[in-house]
């Protein structure tokens, strides 16, 4: 019984959860956790950051094992003059150096003092964490973008939906009362036939737009991080003309950041090319344990070895390598310098277009809610017209089709509002 209970708890949390009702804030920031996209970002900028811990390995002593156990199975031998061993001079012999067991052991440590390439890779690694990072904000810009144009579309589908519901519900009545009419034998059956070919016309775009918006619901359950099974309704919006998602602060212009990062890497990589002419120098030490064993003569013996040095390695001359790899730095340069300029000309533009489309749709949507008031006040007159009979149902027709294309067309600029408004922040960095 217990568990019973508990259950039904369960399934009706869970129904009440999934059928909340979301507005844009709530889905941005379950975007921002559990979208796969912005998640697989936050990744890249985790996995660089280990690669730079990584890349600091190569400061730390490094310390190295080598055995080697082997069986001579044939002791090889070395041509010498025969005067080493007591012969007659000008003769040689064989010597056969070594035993038949050789069990060898070497422990070595390396510790670099200098390596101009270890400086110049990490200047790069946190470089690049900072482009990673960038790139992590770019994709969660065009995320949300994504999730808010989804959300308002998701909106305006639903006011378009209400729309066409209202006007099938009112077209219903009016073939009613016109079959109530028609068996009165007071109008031709053809007339309420025109008003049912409207009310099938209202039936295909009911379904139609239904269709649209369980394809924006799968959209968003995707983008947001839901089980495809969920529920989701999205709050209702009063087709304003001005959103709250308008935010006046500074401009960041994320792809400049991105590529003035390109520059700062550019600039490393070519104090990396110049920092390689000079040599790597690094201090090692061996100790060597070798033991010798052959058993037909009971022998055995052990020898140790030591060793402590210093390396010095130096690329004199490389064919000019690095002096055609400085040439072609010197080339990326100038081309990061010409997107810095290019970019920074069409961004500002676009943002100045936004913001004044942000204003002309805003207009635009006022002048569609005044057209729809309009349309909804002839549709009316028109409708009691045909009640009393002065109006045939032509005109009736026409009036609903036109109150119809009103309410299209105020929908169409509440999304076109909505989308000027993200356009403008995405340009600027600004949809959080």
């Amino acid at each position: 019984m217990k568990n019973s209970i508990l259950s039904l708890a369960i399934i009706v949390t869970s129904t009440a959860l999934n059928a909340q009702k979301l507005d844009l804030a709530t889905c941005l920031k379950m975007a921002d956790t559990a979208n796969l996209t912005i998640r697989n970002a936050k990744l890249d900028v985790a996995i660089n950051k280990r690669q730079r811990d990584g890349y600091l390995s190569a400061r730390y002593p490094h310390l190295y094992y080598g055995g080697d156990y082997k069986y001579n199975a044939v002791i090889p031998g070395q041509v010498v003059p025969a005067a080493i061993v007591g012969g007659p001079p000008g003769t040689y012999t064989t010597v056969q150096f070594g035993v038949p067991y050789a069990l060898s052991n070497n422990l070595q440590l390396n510790q670099l003092l200098f390596n101009p390439q270890v400086e110049y890779g990490l200047t790069a690694l946190k470089i690049n964490n900072e482009i990673v990072e960038l790139q992590q904000r770019m994709t969660e810009q065009t995320i949300k973008h994504q999730v808010a144009s989804t959300f308002y579309n998701l909106q305006a589908l639903n006011k378009q939906i209400a729309f066409v519901e209202s006007n099938r519900t009112n077209m219903l009545k009016l073939i009613s009362n016109m079959d109530a009419m028609v068996k009165q034998e007071m109008v031709i059956q053809t007339e309420v036939d025109k008003l049912t070919i409207n009310k099938l016309t209202l039936d295909n775009t009911l379904e139609s737009l239904k269709a649209t918006k369980f394809q924006l619901e799968t959209l968003m359950k995707i983008l947001v991080g839901l089980d495809n099974n969920a529920t989701i309704a999205i709050e209702v919006d009063a087709l304003n003309e001005q959103s709250l998602l308008i935010d006046k602060s500074t401009i960041n212009y994320i792809e400049l950041d991105l590529i003035a990062a390109q520059q700062r890497m550019n600039k490393a990589e070519r104090k990396g090319t110049y920092m390689s002419y000079l040599p790597n120098i690094s201090l090692y030490g061996s100790y060597s344990y070798m033991y010798n064993i052959k058993p037909e003569d009971n022998y055995r013996k052990g020898i140790n070895g030591a060793v402590v040095g210093l390396k010095v390695d130096w690329t004199l001359f490389d064919g000019l390598e690095k002096h055609y790899k400085q040439k072609e730095n010197a080339l990326n340069a100038e081309k990061l310098a010409n997107q810095f300029e290019q970019s920074k000309s069409q961004l500002s533009m676009a943002t100045e277009f936004a913001k004044k489309q942000i204003s002309v749709q805003a207009n635009a949507l006022e002048v569609a809610k005044e057209q729809l008031k309009l349309a909804e006040k002839v549709y009316n007159q028109t409708n009691l017209q045909f009640s009393q009979g002065t109006v045939s149902s032509n005109d009736l027709i026409t009036a609903d089709n036109a109150l119809q294309q009103q309410q299209t067309n105020l929908v169409a600029a509440y999304v076109k509002l909505r989308q000027a408004e993200l356009d403008y922040l995405k340009s600027i960095g600004k949809i959080n």
